[in-house]
């Protein structure tokens, strides 16, 4: 399947900013699952590429001339095929991520929610399904009920989120039970191109005879050639599309507009 993709992220500031640095990772990440036959970045300032500790393609953007506003734009077309198993993606091995972050910390109610949800689960696909399944029926959708950066026990506990929380607490309960599992970023098509969105998803560890497998908790089901793959981490924090720091600026605005097409949409 190939999709086509345009994503503007717009950041605009009350006063100018001296000099700012943004972390992007907005380029499709090179794995057996997907590649991109175009792709390009417009941006203002210097950007220097480099791929990170999870294996991720980022861009390291800085601007050191005063500014009001910042214009980031991602345009191509990536092919993807149908699967939901990636075997030897990433150059970190998978029980690093079984570590805990500031933001998949579990506490006592998620440990207990996880050996609850999997007592009686036995295969290792059925486990990640079943986990999946608890998490989405324990964090109902809510859409503007968090930001990105609310930690995994903030939504368990208010029983509410949005893709990232689902994403987030679906990686606290498995880690509580010994299943690495990391976070995905990317974009999803949905059949509609004008309900399409950044999104959040995980991989989750079967062994080293299947693999990583990818679940959309939030849409309950396998993450196949409908999303396109950004990038992975341990949290939302390594695998943000645009992460950065700035001096001076006051208050800001962004904005993010996302277009996902299929080439039958395309050529209408």
């Amino acid at each position: 399947m190939q999709l086509h993709i345009r994503h503007v992220t717009r950041y605009r500031y009350e006063r100018p900013v001296k000099y700012s640095v943004q972390s992007l990772h907005l380029t499709p990440r090179r794995d057996r699952c997907q590649r991109s036959l175009s792709w390009t970045i417009t941006a203002p300032g210097r950007r220097l590429e480099q791929i990170d500790a999870h294996g991720n393609i980022s861009h390291l953007l800085t601007i050191e001339q005063p500014h009001r506003e910042i214009q980031i734009v991602v345009r191509g077309v990536v092919e993807t095929v149908d699967t939901e198993i990636r075997q030897d993606d990433g150059p970190l091995s998978p029980l690093a991520y079984l570590s805990p972050t500031t933001l998949t910390t579990p506490n006592e109610e998620i440990k207990v929610f996880a050996r609850a949800a999997l007592e009686h689960v036995r295969g290792q696909h059925e486990r990640a399904q079943s986990l999946a399944e608890a998490v989405y029926h324990k964090v109902r959708y809510t859409s503007s009920s968090s930001d990105a950066q609310s930690p995994a026990a903030t939504a368990f506990k208010n029983g509410e989120g949005v893709c990232q929380d689902h994403a987030h607490v679906f990686i606290a309960a498995a880690r509580a039970v010994g299943m690495p599992a990391r976070y995905v970023s990317g974009y999803l098509y949905t059949g509609d191109s004008t309900d399409a969105a950044s999104h959040a998803w995980v991989d989750a560890w079967l062994g080293a005879d299947i693999g990583w497998q990818s679940i959309d908790v939030t849409h309950r089901r396998p993450a196949l050639r409908n999303y396109c793959r950004l990038a992975v981490g341990r949290d939302y924090l390594d695998a943000a599309p645009v992460r950065g720091v700035r001096h001076g600026g006051g208050g800001e605005r962004m904005e993010a507009n996302v277009l996902v097409a299929d080439s039958a949409q395309q050529q209408q």
